[in-house]
């Protein structure tokens, strides 16, 4: 496939860089910084592309076979989460191609015997006005998305931490956080790359979010 990956010179993004590489995927890595890009080294089937997202075409977006969106930007501007959403939607509106892959945040998913959403107790925690509104708008985030039906999206939420690190064995689920046999819930960048690039590949999730967390 040709995949184009957004935000690819962050955590998560330059994971999927990595890991669509090794598979031999011919891989489109945008980014604002040429610096970062340079990051990524040289590979006969990388091209890296120094765009902002936001001014990403349906024709830039129609040219690759599968778009996935790990964004990520400060707190203070995480409504741009739900705004980056918006825009490749409406891009890509009655189309089957490209399948767009969101990254989307644990705060969405249920937890608790009361299943309350994972982002109400994010929101407890004494030092939560300094990230909070990141999970807020990833909510946000896969909320707008649910109501779109006519864009070949799906979502993918890690675990409570979400950290570097190489893939392990991996957790499946779809709406509930998940939690290892050790009590932990985490998902190494790593292993949320693997989990994409198997769904790219053998799709079995479709306008819908699902969850991974490392075994």
């Amino acid at each position: 496939m040709k995949i184009m990956v957004i935000g690819a010179t962050g955590m998560a993004g330059s994971a999927v860089v990595a890991e669509a590489l090794r598979r031999g995927h011919q891989v489109v890595a945008v980014a604002r910084s040429t610096a970062k890009l340079a990051t990524l080294g040289t590979n006969a089937n990388l091209t890296t592309q120094v765009t902002d997202a936001f001014a990403l075409t349906a024709a830039d977006l129609t040219a690759v076979d599968a778009v996935v969106d790990a964004f990520a930007t400060a707190p203070a501007k995480a409504y741009l989460h739900v705004d980056l959403a918006a825009h490749l939607v409406a891009q890509l509106r009655d189309t089957t191609t490209p399948r767009v892959a969101f990254i989307l945040g644990a705060g969405s998913l249920f937890t608790g015997a009361d299943h309350h959403l994972f982002v109400r107790d994010l929101e407890k925690d004494p030092h939560a006005a300094d990230f909070i509104q990141v999970p807020q708008n990833q909510l946000k985030e896969l909320n707008f998305l649910r109501d779109v039906d006519n864009v070949n999206w799906f979502g993918v939420s890690p675990a409570a931490d979400f950290h570097p690190g190489e893939a392990v064995p991996a957790l499946l689920g779809t709406n509930d956080l998940l939690v290892n046999a050790a009590k932990q819930s985490g998902t190494s960048a790593g292993t949320m790359a693997v989990t994409l690039l198997d769904e790219l590949e053998r799709p079995q999730h479709h306008q819908t979010r699902f969850t991974v967390a490392d075994k």
